[in-house]
């Protein structure tokens, strides 16, 4: 994105493939291109403020039962970027830093961040899921086990003690 060489918008839209290497080991995939739609001000200050929308589907799994879940992204985003020999730029902890002598802004690693904090990591197939007995593997969502539920555990006999009284 070429936005450090003058003041002004610029717009940037992109599709960025599902298999793209910014989505490397980011624990789910999408399905299909993540659409960005960016809008970067540059200031005669030298920040960079870029704001636009991020786009996709992912493919996830139940974190109860591992059963597939389709989830989208659907986010809006402020990224900051101040140069890095700016007085206070390193204390300033919402800002991104680059290089004041670059001739582009690279926002990927800027997007993966944002992409990241922007999905729930904790996505399950409906609320009343029951997830995976811990002693089977059986999805208790389609049938029920004949496995003890508590394990009587020593070390909370005093707690148990406490909650019977």
């Amino acid at each position: 994105m070429s936005l450090l060489d003058r003041e002004g918008t610029v717009v940037l839209e992109a599709a960025v493939p599902s298999d793209d290497p910014l989505w490397e080991g980011m624990g789910f995939t999408f399905d299909g291109p993540v659409d960005l739609t960016l809008r970067g001000l540059s200031s005669g200050t030298g920040e960079v403020v870029v704001r636009g929308t991020m786009k996709g589907r992912l493919r996830r799994q139940c974190r109860r039962c591992l059963e597939p879940v389709e989830d989208r992204l659907d986010e809006e985003v402020t990224m900051v970027f101040l140069p890095s020999d700016a007085p206070g730029a390193e204390e300033d902890g919402d800002a991104r830093l680059f290089d004041p002598e670059a001739a582009q802004l690279d926002l990927s690693e800027a997007v993966r961040e944002e992409v990241i904090l922007a999905i729930d990591p904790y996505v399950v197939c409906e609320p009343e899921c029951k997830g995976l007995c811990p002693m089977c593997g059986v999805d208790l969502n389609e049938e029920s086990c004949g496995c003890a539920r508590e394990e009587a555990d020593p070390r909370w006999d005093a707690l148990r003690a406490l909650k019977e009284e």
